[in-house]
């Protein structure tokens, strides 16, 4: 596993990856600053323009000092948002990430079935709704599970990460239903890839990075588990 995360990051230099790869940054971003947007035009709604404070009178900055505020919040708030963030987006750039790594690792490949678009868009929906409930859980447990958190944060987004993104991955070649029957044979292995994808989306910055990479390290871990050289 550690082997193909490397050779993902190893085809960042491609030039055919790259565009992809900031493609998936540019939507990153775009996203999290509409969610922040949202949040700052909530906040102007439910603020007043000014307080009025005992022996101080009215003062108006309180306003400014929560936007700022803000900004601090959602920085922290990044590392749960940007789990279903990444993986909001990833059926939109999944299939040219996969023949990126294919076209340039596994030359001779039968052309792939691309999913239908109407698909992608389902399953995203689907996986996104799943994943913000669970990151949600996840901040009740942040109050129970103490320093334990990282590791059951991780080992929980993991478990659903790494089951979308091998799903989807193996789907192009197999179908859906021998994509679910290659998952189940190599579970734990694709848990502990998609922990290891999880981890670093923790961590804000390199979190844009992480969804591109996850899609072609997964796409190595498909083919070599279903016994491509």
């Amino acid at each position: 596993m550690i082997r193909d995360f490397l050779r993902a990051i190893g085809q960042i230099g491609d030039a055919r990856f790259r565009g992809v790869l900031w493609m998936g940054v540019g939507l990153a971003l775009a996203l999290l600053a509409v969610i922040y947007a949202g949040f700052i035009f909530l906040l102007q709604m439910l603020v007043p323009d000014t307080v009025t404070i005992p022996w101080i009178g009215e003062v108006g900055v309180v306003d400014d000092l929560l936007s700022w505020g803000s900004v601090v919040l959602m920085i922290g708030l990044s590392v749960f948002l940007m789990i279903p963030v990444a993986s909001a987006f990833t059926g939109f750039f999944l299939d040219r990430v996969v023949d990126a790594v294919e076209v340039k690792h596994y030359a001779g490949l039968p052309p792939a079935t691309p999913l239908p678009l109407w698909d992608q868009l389902i399953d995203s929906a689907n996986f996104f709704a799943i994943l913000v409930l669970v990151n949600l859980l996840a901040l009740v447990l942040l109050f129970f599970a103490g320093p334990l958190f990282p590791i059951l944060f991780w080992a929980l987004n993991g478990f659903l990460l790494g089951r979308e993104y091998f799903t989807l991955v193996a789907m192009r070649r197999l179908g859906r239903a021998g994509a679910k029957a290659l998952r189940a044979r190599h579970a734990g292995q694709i848990w502990l890839a998609g922990t290891l994808m999880a981890a670093p989306l923790s961590i804000p910055i390199v979190n844009l990075l992480v969804p591109v990479l996850g899609v072609a390290t997964f796409t190595h871990l498909y083919h070599r588990v279903s016994g491509r050289p």
